[in-house]
């Protein structure tokens, strides 16, 4: 993987970078030790790695500023992190880089059931937001499969999902208003209370440009009372081709459950050798979870289990208690973990219209098998938010290469078909030379343009998004 020559005379300055961050920060908030700043090496997609100059690890907006305000006059590039769970290296850094780590960010600013929204930092975990008010009968909707982990800034940045989606949309369906610190030290509030702000739409600009425009520092979330009921049914098909048909028919028939979530045998095989969550044997699985009162979810799982039984289904099992609902999400909730037990491998984000489902499955099985690698399938059916998993050997010369590869291939298929190269992870370094394959040079110039504007001296996360020899004589320029 390409990446840009570090800056010789930001290196040279180091110690005088170094003594500017400790002066407006406190002690433990800067770290510059090349043995520490390892740790920020990476995010997710672990295959990249460089350390950074220096981290810093600020507590307030106040000192985000003044951070930015330092490297903007230094001319340091800046790479905003929040808990490091990028899986398209979007917190990569560079080694003339400084992280800018918000994980201590973390407080309830503000808790308004009235108006059904919570105001937090932005360095405050996704799962921890629902958990500061479902005591009060509510929840916040989006849901990745990171969500005990990720930090809201990042889902901001990458307009997050989840396996609720479907029914509630994603990070940007969610957001009211940030408070945003630009590069060169300036707080902006965009958005805010109510649910559709005057003027321009900044908001819908913001939330997924990864860190581009500014760093978000406080997020106004909106949060929605707990439905009355929630039950899953589990299906098992003969081939990911039947699944696939059965989605695209719930999904035609006008039914709108809460997930549709999917995995095939690889995914199924390895969930159940980790979590014992006893799906059946079987070539690929969907989890349909619809949610209301009793009789809304008997009626729409009738009308559910109908569809499954015209594709015939190697097993139907409709959850009768929390406890069988519990290990239906388990093997779901645990597919990367386990995954990651057994091999290496880079996990894939291209979104496709759910009618190519069956389709796109069967290219990605015949490509794989050309390829010499193993694809694992774990996705938000759902919406057609595709999640391959190409497995490969780190310690195999030339496999990364190959997996890189039917990687490319893979998201070029789901663009071909009319989907787009990223549904919720974003870019990053992962994706950002395949743009071209989804925008023409006018649309990449009118992108790039709006990081002109926010970041004149594109100091802000260097090197992703944009093909790179765009990034490098934009800097230049």
């Amino acid at each position: 993987m390409d990446m840009p020559t570090p800056d010789a005379g930001i290196l040279a300055r180091k110690d005088r970078i170094v003594a500017r961050l400790q002066a407006v920060l406190p002690a433990d908030a800067v770290v510059h030790d090349p043995a520490e700043t390892r740790a920020y090496e990476c995010d997710a997609l672990t295959a990249y790695r460089c350390p950074p100059l220096a981290a810093v690890l600020p507590r307030t907006t106040a000192e985000v500023s003044a951070v930015l305000t330092i490297c903007h006059e230094e001319g340091v590039p800046v790479v905003p992190r929040g808990s490091g769970t990028s899986l398209a290296g979007g917190a990569l850094p560079t080694a003339d880089c400084v992280i800018l780590g918000i994980a201590r960010m973390n407080r309830v600013l503000e808790t308004d059931y009235a108006n059904r929204l919570i105001r937090v930092q932005a360095g405050r975990t996704n799962l921890s937001v629902t958990g500061a008010v479902e005591a009060d009968g509510f929840f916040y909707a989006p849901d990745p499969s990171s969500q005990l982990a990720c930090a809201i800034a990042g889902n901001i940045g990458m307009n997050s999902g989840g396996a609720h989606c479907l029914k509630y949309g994603v990070t940007t369906n969610n957001l009211l208003g940030v408070t945003m610190v630009l590069m060169d030290g300036t707080v902006v509030e965009i958005g805010g209370a109510c649910s559709d702000a005057p003027g321009l739409d900044l908001l819908g600009v913001i939330c997924g440009s990864e860190g581009q425009l500014g760093v978000v520092t406080e997020a106004t979330l909106r949060i929605l009372p707990k439905p009355e009921g929630a039950r899953p049914v589990l299906m098992g098909f003969t081939s990911n081709e039947v699944a696939g048909a059965c989605v695209s028919d719930i999904i035609r028939a006008g039914i709108l459950p809460v997930a549709i979530e999917f995995m095939d045998r690889p995914c199924i095989r390895a969930t159940e050798a980790f979590a014992h969550a006893g799906y059946p044997d079987c070539e690929a699985l969907l989890i349909v979870e619809v949610e209301g009162s009793a009789a809304e979810i008997d009626d729409q799982l009738a009308r559910i289990v109908r569809i499954a039984r015209r594709h015939d289904p190697v097993e139907l099992r409709e959850s009768r208690s929390e406890e069988e609902s519990r290990r239906i999400w388990l093997g779901r909730k645990s597919a990367f973990g386990a995954m990651g037990q057994i091999n290496d491998y880079m996990c894939l984000d291209g979104t496709i219209p759910v009618t190519e489902l069956p389709r796109v499955l069967r290219r990605i099985a015949e490509m794989a098998t050309a390829a010499g690698l193993e694809v694992a399938n774990v996705f938000h059916a759902g919406d057609g938010n595709m999640h391959p998993l190409i497995l490969f050997d780190a310690n195999k010369p030339g496999d990364l290469e190959r997996c890189e590869a039917l990687g490319a291939e893979i998201l070029k298929l789901c663009v071909e078909v009319g989907g787009c190269l990223t549904g919720e992870h974003g870019v990053g370094i992962e994706k950002r030379d395949l743009m071209t394959v989804q925008f023409a040079p006018a649309d990449l110039e009118a992108q790039m343009r709006v990081k002109d504007v926010f970041d004149p001296k594109w100091l802000l996360n260097p090197a992703k998004v944009f093909p790179l020899d765009a990034s490098r004589g934009r800097r230049a320029g």
